[in-house]
């Protein structure tokens, strides 16, 4: 059975995570994409607790969204835009954002990426994020489900391929909410190794 959608599960997580992870400055609002915008719930509480500036550019295609935002599929919103712009990516997804996580690397995004993947549907991992790590496809069409109990390490596997060295995480069963920082070479402002089961916000 598939998993039902719910917006803003765990959502003191997801708060406190960003709040202790954003890059803020003291000289600008804080520039976020917010690739699942949905009506902005999080966002909204982490500036009422912290009172600091966001600028923030919503993408959604729901169509109960009145408020302005980018109407449309973020994958195809987020590949023509220049991500470059913004000091935060923000992927709160309902599953894994393979897909939108690819674009953030393929356009050498330098910034925060906060993520939500959830292992829905038995657990189910994107066959090209496992094709990335050197599955193959074959592999995967005949044991789907396999491949969800070491899901976690997979993804983190997926992130160190993509020069992703560490991260700061909490994972909760099969949802995972983690935050990293894509920097300059020579640098790094990330506090936990990506290969850690267990982190803190």
């Amino acid at each position: 059975m598939a998993t039902k959608k719910t917006d803003n599960h765990y959502t003191g997580d997801k708060v406190a995570i960003r709040i202790n992870h954003s890059p803020w400055s003291d000289d600008r609002p804080l520039r976020v994409l917010d690739c699942y915008g949905g009506h902005g719930i999080i966002w909204r509480a982490i500036q009422r607790k912290t009172g600091k500036q966001i600028n923030r550019t919503a993408i959604d295609q729901r169509k109960d969204m009145f408020q302005l935002h980018l109407h449309g599929d973020n994958v195809k919103v987020m590949a023509g835009m220049d991500l470059k712009k913004f000091d935060v990516i923000d992927l709160d997804a309902y599953g894994i954002p393979y897909d939108q996580l690819k674009i953030v690397f393929d356009q050498n995004f330098k910034g925060t990426v906060f993520v939500t993947a959830i292992q829905a549907m038995r657990g189910g991992i994107p066959s090209g994020l496992l094709m990335d790590i050197g599955f193959k496809n074959e592999m995967i069409r005949k044991s789907p489900t396999l491949f969800g109990r070491r899901g976690f390490q997979y993804l983190l596997e997926w992130l160190a391929l993509n020069g992703i060295k560490k991260i700061t995480h909490r994972s909760k069963a099969r949802k995972h909410y983690f935050t990293f920082d894509i920097v300059d070479d020579g640098e790094d402002y990330s506090s936990h190794p990506a290969d850690k089961s267990e982190g803190l916000f």
